[in-house]
């Protein structure tokens, strides 16, 4: 078997069914690995999601189950644990969620995954925002060897800092062959607005921004601008993500950490812009002040380590995104309707 292939690969999605995982699914399959098995609890993701092939294999489950790990194949090439407690709103609503599902699925799996012997790699999706510095001046690229504060904004931002500890441990007591992912805000199709199941705030309905603001744009309303959308954030579309990830399962290092990045700062009011723009919304944005948790101003990655180890670049800019993103949910508008309204007896305006 090559090493630059995952052609006749067996490979393990945990996570699969959600929005990254699915799209790397979907990348993984145009190689034609012997077999992606994707394990998902559903509980922030649809298992509709899950693309359709011969060589896929859906488990539905959470990888904390005892009866899950032990029904992993023994003679794994390569793993990705894209699992996480969707958002860092959601994590503070309910910290022992948080920890159920983003730090002892980590531990968890890592455990099982050091008997593998087989195993090529395990690529970790770890968070960009958790080492990132706390800034509303101008931003530095933030490079993977940025120092790691004490203090932080969420629970989803220790639960993945946590998962880098686990798997360094695992990588240097057991030669788990760990690679860290370090992502920014990923966004394009198959992001489904509520999905899954209720998790205690509207932050169930109302994702990361990038949707929300579409499916709003979409209806002529306003697009809600806190910190009068002066904050920043790196914006990386999920084709090159899944890209990046499979990167970093190929040529990746043990132990080692890669931004998947785009480079490019771009501020939540020009993000707005954007979008308007592509869906002709004629409705002014609203101003709001920041949110009271977050300190996390202005924020972009560094693509240089990525760019000279991985071979790896972002290539699709936020104008081409935002519209692909568009046109995908303009077509699945009643999936995503469908979504938002099982959740409507829960919401409070």
């Amino acid at each position: 078997m090559s090493k630059d292939t995952f052609r006749n690969s067996k490979i393990l999605v945990v996570g699969g069914a959600g929005f990254v995982g699915s799209n790397l699914v979907l990348k993984l399959l145009e190689e034609n690995p012997e077999e992606v098995l994707v394990v998902d609890n559903l509980l922030s993701s649809e298992a509709c999601n899950v693309p359709v092939a011969s060589n896929v294999r859906f488990l539905c489950g959470s990888i904390t189950d005892d009866a899950v790990l032990r029904a992993l194949p023994t003679d794994l090439d390569y793993a990705f644990h894209l699992a996480c407690y969707h958002g860092n709103q959601s994590s503070i609503a309910n910290p022992m969620d948080d920890h159920e599902n983003n730090t002892l699925t980590s531990l968890k799996l890592f455990d099982r995954l050091s008997e593998v012997k087989s195993l090529r790699k395990i690529v970790y999706a770890a968070a960009g925002c958790a080492v990132a510095e706390k800034t509303y001046d101008n931003a530095v690229a933030t490079r993977e060897d940025a120092p790691v504060s004490l203090f932080h904004d969420s629970p989803y931002s220790i639960s993945k800092l946590v998962g880098e500890m686990y798997g360094n441990y695992y990588q240097r007591a057991h030669g788990l062959p760990f690679v860290k992912a370090r992502f920014q805000n990923v966004y394009g199709p198959r992001e489904i607005l509520g999905a899954g199941r209720w998790r205690g705030t509207s932050h169930t309905v109302w994702r990361n921004v990038t949707p929300t603001f579409t499916w709003k744009a979409l209806n002529h309303l306003a697009l809600p601008l806190e910190n009068e959308g002066l904050s920043s954030r790196d914006f990386i579309f999920v084709e090159d993500m899944a890209r990046g990830l499979m990167r970093c399962a190929l040529a990746g290092v043990p132990a080692q950490t890669y931004n998947l990045a785009s480079g490019t700062e771009t501020t939540i009011a020009e993000l707005a812009a954007v979008i308007n723009k592509a869906t002709s919304n004629p409705t002014l944005p609203q101003l709001f002040p920041a949110r009271d948790w977050d300190r996390s101003g202005k924020r972009f990655g560094s693509t240089q380590k990525a760019k000279s180890d991985l071979g790896f670049s972002a290539e699709i800019d936020i104008t081409e995104g935002i519209n692909i993103l568009v046109d995908w949910t303009m077509k699945n508008r009643e999936l995503i309707k469908t979504c938002m309204e099982r959740h409507a007896p829960f919401m409070v305006e």
